[in-house]
């Protein structure tokens, strides 16, 4: 075999490969061009390990490498001037760094963002420390910060109205480092230790949660609202506008793993903005947990618990067995009480609100999860953000999915009615209806062109009918990845079929994806990552197909193929001539034999013939035989009289005309633009 050909094989160049392969054993020279296929195939064998040892090396000089830079800044003293408020790119070139080298730091900490999403001061501030230079604010634009501060102070205005304070349900968001069990604890919450009502007391259905705990000592009943995912991205676009959404942090950490990169990024989120919080420390039924270890670790990080001197409330759970969930309830409402003065609204008050998750649904337009923060909402009041009307509120719902007139404080919301989709962290403020200006339509479509995308295939009964989908549950490592893969399946276009993206997201599969793939019957994606042991036994009991890749050319080459085998076949007709009839020589049961001249083209023995009585088409029918006087011939010419065996249904007359071709059936591939 040509060693360039394996190197293609292996998708590799052969440079790099005849660097490689002494490496491992196949010592074939550096100037190779030839490779026996005994070795060849031992190479092909062996080929995932090694990629996964260079890769594994490759990763490791990448972090020894940015541990050196990172020290480097600081020996050096680098400082960096940053403002208020900053896309991605501007960030990047701040810093003298790559977008992607600061989209794959962002996504490190949990954030998910595109390079023209804004960062806020204290976002950009962390990680810049955190890659080793000294921070400074910028003194920014006067007008900007003069535009900021009004916005703030008319707020805080709004919610210093309140004359009929009244106690509301605490707003709890939970943070943590990936796969530290956030999606289980919220998943055990909503299953255990909850009233029973018919939506089973706690209902994701709008990126917010809402439950009633019952205290079985006294057997009052308390609310509690949880903000899912984005959660901790929602809360810090919103610190940056004054607006605290959450009054109480979970900080899961998971007992088996201690402390990583984004426990840090949330305590030092959480510590920003003056949250109280309390610690949830998850997976302690695992055989590797070590609780003191893990207390150890947060101390360091100034996280001290209560038995250890701290003031920060520590409950070892398993989101997974169920383990002291009651405990951490019990806690959480406890921290409420001790800041009860803080946890109130007035409900009197025009709504005031933060957007904490948006999307645009095919169905119903842009759609937006708020959670009101004071005062009420309700149909038909004008959606005022930033001093602009987006829409009128034309339709709630609550976290059960229910249709409802009003929202009160502390309530999670679906509002369908905006012209276009706000973005996460937006405040909705109905006070300023008076002075607000319709929206510039064009002009926020421009400045939203970096939002992330997303593939919604039509949803309507009448269109789901005549489209068949592939559905898919796609997860990859970064975003450039998975923005690239949604970009491949955007390029599709089909009036047949399509792709319908039923979830999507960074990081390993997790149950929550297995549900969604389960109930919508999608093939889940793994790009990169893999499927917690968890999901993966929820995989196979459900029979949900699970597919790996690392090379996105495999995966769009997967795409195209499983959308072909939903087209139906294509049909391709060639038309061969036509002969008009001038006598009828024989009528058979099911056949008729005729004979005529070619006026076009020619006639083949097997071909298929219409038959046209004054230009209206009659029938179809197949020619089993072709003669040319007393011979038997496979074809005839335009000129030529001859006489033709047709069988089929319809009645030939005298001057009627057949119209001869060919059909071929041929599968159909997938083009993309």
């Amino acid at each position: 075999m040509n060693v360039t050909e394996l190197a293609r094989q292996l998708r590799i160049n052969t440079v790099e490969l005849l660097d490689i392969l002494p490496q491992y054993g196949f010592d074939i020279g550096r100037k190779a061009i030839k490779i026996d296929d005994v070795t060849a195939e031992q190479v092909i064998r062996r080929w995932k390990y090694i990629k996964r040892e260079l890769e594994q090396k490759k990763k490791q000089e990448l972090e020894e490498k940015k541990l050196k830079e990172k020290e480097l800044r600081k020996e050096l003293g680098q400082n960096v001037s940053l403002p208020e408020k900053s896309t991605v790119r501007e960030f990047s070139e701040k810093l003298n760094m790559t977008v992607t080298q600061i989209i794959t730091e962002l996504m490190k900490n949990g954030i998910l963002a595109n390079q023209n999403q804004n960062l806020d001061f204290d976002t950009m501030s962390i990680m810049a420390e955190d890659l080793g230079f000294t921070v400074h604010k910028e003194d920014g634009n006067i007008e900007d910060e003069k535009k900021e501060e009004e916005r703030v102070q008319s707020l805080e205005e709004a919610l210093a109205k309140a004359k009929n304070l009244q106690p509301r349900p605490p707003v709890i968001v939970v943070m943590g480092h990936v796969d530290h069990g956030k999606t289980k604890l919220l998943d055990t919450i909503r299953q255990a230790n909850i009233i029973d009502t018919e939506a089973g007391g706690i209902t994701q259905h709008i990126g917010a949660y809402q439950t009633i705990w019952k205290d079985p000592k006294n057997k009052s009943e308390r609310a509690l609202t949880f903000i899912d995912t984005p959660g901790h991205e929602a809360f810090t676009m919103m610190r940056s506008r004054g607006a605290k959404v959450a009054d109480i942090a979970i900080l899961i950490v998971a007992a088996d793993d201690g402390v990583k990169p984004q426990t840090e990024e949330a305590i030092s989120i959480i510590k920003a903005a003056k949250l109280p919080f309390v610690v949830a420390i998850n997976k302690i039924d695992k055989e590797s947990a070590d609780v003191e270890k893990t207390k150890n670790d947060l101390s360091q990080k100034g996280v001290l618990a209560e038995e250890w001197g701290g003031n920060i409330p520590m409950v070892e759970i398993s989101a997974k067995q169920n383990l002291n969930i009651d405990k951490l309830l019990d806690v959480l409402l406890l921290v409420a009480d001790m800041n009860a003065e803080k946890i109130q609204a007035d409900p009197d008050l025009k709504a005031v609100g933060t957007v904490v998750e948006s999307n645009i649904d095919k169905g119903m337009g842009p759609v937006a999860t708020l959670l009101i923060q004071s005062g009420t909402l309700h149909k038909g009041d004008k959606l005022v953000i930033d001093n602009e009307i987006y829409g009128k509120v034309r339709a709630m719902k609550n976290y059960k999915g229910e249709l409802v007139n009003e929202a009160g404080p502390s309530f999670p919301v679906q509002i369908i009615g905006f012209k276009i989709a706000p973005e996460v962290g937006d405040v909705l403020d109905i006070n300023k209806e008076s002075t607000a200006t319709e929206i510039n339509l064009r002009k926020k479509k421009s400045e939203q062109t970096g939002a992330e995308r997303t593939i919604i295939t039509d949803t309507s009964k009448d269109e789901d009918e005549k489209k068949k989908t592939l559905n898919i549950v796609v997860k990859a490592d970064v975003l450039g990845s998975l923005e690239a893969i949604i970009s491949s399946f955007e390029k599709i276009r089909h009036d047949e079929v399509g792709v319908k993206i039923i979830g999507k997201g960074l990081g390993n599969i997790t149950e929550d994806d297995v549900k969604k793939a389960t109930t919508s019957g999608a093939t889940v994606i793994g790009f990169n990552v893999n499927a917690t042991p968890l999901a993966g036994s929820m995989m196979r009991e459900e029979n949900v197909q699970f597919l790996e890749y690392d090379i996105i050319y495999d995966l769009i080459d997967w795409v195209k193929e499983e959308l072909g085998r939903l087209l139906s076949d294509e049909k391709i007709i060639t038309e061969l001539g036509n002969m008009k009839v001038v006598a009828i020589f024989r009528k058979e049961k099911g056949a008729m034999i005729v004979g005529g001249k070619i006026e076009s083209g020619k006639v083949t023995k097997t071909c298929l013939a219409r038959v046209k009585h004054e230009k209206l088409d009659m029938g179809n029918g197949k020619i089993t035989e072709c003669r040319l006087g007393q011979s038997i011939a496979k074809e005839v010419h335009e000129g030529m009289e001859c006489g033709v065996r047709f069988e089929g249904k319809t009645k030939i007359e005298v001057d009627d005309v057949l119209e001869f071709y060919t059909e071929e059936t041929k599968a159909r591939e997938i083009q993309f633009l």
